[in-house]
């Protein structure tokens, strides 16, 4: 992968590590490795996050924060939106903005480490994406999502999970994502399997020789 690439960019097989060009203060990324397909568009924070104001949140004027695992995968042309309730107000007589009064905060969206976003999915505001859960192409996720689900459709429904139960139990136990950057990067051909007791041993291993 070239980590120097920065927005725009012309070609759908390059991408972007978002570390390097969002520059919003309420976007809240960890680590380095989180990347998006920018397809040819103007790039992520462009165009992937919608109704996100670049000014600070403050007490007196609070803005829902967007937090970015390590590891994430952004697809091209996927949004991910923001900004509350946008100031429509489907309960009131009128849904037009006639003025401040009417925005609702959501909450904050949460995007955990090792998610997989695919091309056109939108994240709707206030969604939490469990760790390692992929979202499949041109879907519309509207609640919360579990670690290591599949989810796809219109809204996004639970397709399966991606292990059996029992190892996603481990897999969040082993808190792989707390592990730095270059220890993750030496264990790549582990994690390149489905072999989850190797991944344990592995840790495990390593641990031990610390």
């Amino acid at each position: 992968m070239n980590d120097s690439i920065q927005s725009p960019v012309k070609h759908w097989c390059e991408f972007e590590f978002i570390s390097k060009t969002v520059k919003n203060p309420n976007i809240h990324i960890r680590g380095n490795y989180s990347y998006y397909s920018a397809y040819w568009d103007q790039g992520f924070e462009r165009c992937v996050v919608r109704y996100l104001h670049e000014k600070p949140s403050t007490p007196d004027k609070p803005i829902d924060q967007l937090h970015i695992g390590n590891f994430v995968c952004f697809g091209a042309e996927c949004v991910i939106m923001m900004g509350g309730n946008q100031l429509h107000r489907p309960d009131w007589l009128s849904t037009f903005p006639f003025d401040t009064r009417s925005f609702v905060p959501a909450g904050d969206t949460i995007i955990a480490d090792g998610c997989w976003i695919g091309s056109r999915a939108m994240v709707m505001q206030g969604v939490k994406l469990g760790e390692g859960c992929v979202i499949a192409t041109g879907s519309v996720v509207t609640k919360d999502v579990p670690a290591y689900a599949i989810v796809g459709g219109t809204p996004a429904q639970l397709i399966k999970y991606r292990f059996p139960i029992e190892q996603i139990e481990k897999l969040l136990a082993l808190k792989l994502y707390d592990l730095n950057e270059k220890q993750i990067l030496a264990m790549r051909e582990v994690l390149q399997s489905d072999d989850i007791d190797a991944l344990l041993e592995y840790v495990q291993l390593q641990s031990n020789n610390l």
